[in-house]
């Protein structure tokens, strides 16, 4: 590896290789040298801009938890504009795709990546968590529209369609889930609280 050649956005080249080598190896074979060698820079590369693998990793999930924090705003922001099911399908969608659940899956494998994003303020199992938080802002938006029945408990149903979509759709090779079975899932635990 050449050394004194300038690489512009370093950190978010190397992020996006970690994606890479998540998608593409699972979470056992992210490690530092193979997140370097997908990016094409020596592995002191990623040490100088990260306190250690760990902190790297942390970074990689805290980017996804601030992509669904961005995406509750919107969700929420539809809140009684077209369909209930096909917003929430939607947004599961977004939820399950590939480098997402890698990621659940990489959070659930490393204990010094759970400890990192402890520090960070993230319980339990990022970006599971914020993904239920999002589901659920959406439905007490929705069911203060009217749109969703009064007594819809929202607290139980927001875990049962994220748990739901877990189960189904939750692969990390596959792909994105089929908007027809997602919106299938959805309609379905939805049944009586719209």
């Amino acid at each position: 590896m050449p050394t004194g050649v300038h690489i512009h956005n370093v950190r978010g080249q190397l992020l996006d290789a970690a994606e890479r080598v998540l998608l593409r190896d699972g979470p056992e074979a992210l490690t530092s040298r193979a997140v370097a060698e997908e990016a094409g820079c020596a592995k002191g590369v990623l040490h100088r801009h990260f306190a250690d693998f760990d902190a790297f990793l942390a970074e990689l999930v805290l980017g996804r938890v601030r992509g669904i924090e961005d995406r509750t705003a919107t969700l929420c922001a539809a809140a009684g504009t077209g369909n209930v099911a096909d917003n929430l399908a939607d947004a599961l969608r977004d939820l399950f795709e590939p480098v997402t659940v890698a990621l659940i899956a990489l959070v659930t494998f490393r204990d010094g990546l759970r400890g990192r994003l402890r520090e960070a303020g993230q319980a339990g199992i990022p970006p599971a968590v914020q993904g239920t938080a999002m589901i659920a802002a959406y439905l007490v938006a929705e069911r203060e529209s009217g749109r969703l029945a009064d007594d819809v408990d929202v607290d139980t149903l927001a875990p049962t369609l994220v748990g739901a979509g877990h189960l189904l759709f939750a692969d990390r090779t596959g792909g994105p889930p089929q908007a027809g079975a997602v919106r299938r899932m959805v309609a379905t635990v939805l049944a009586g609280a719209v």
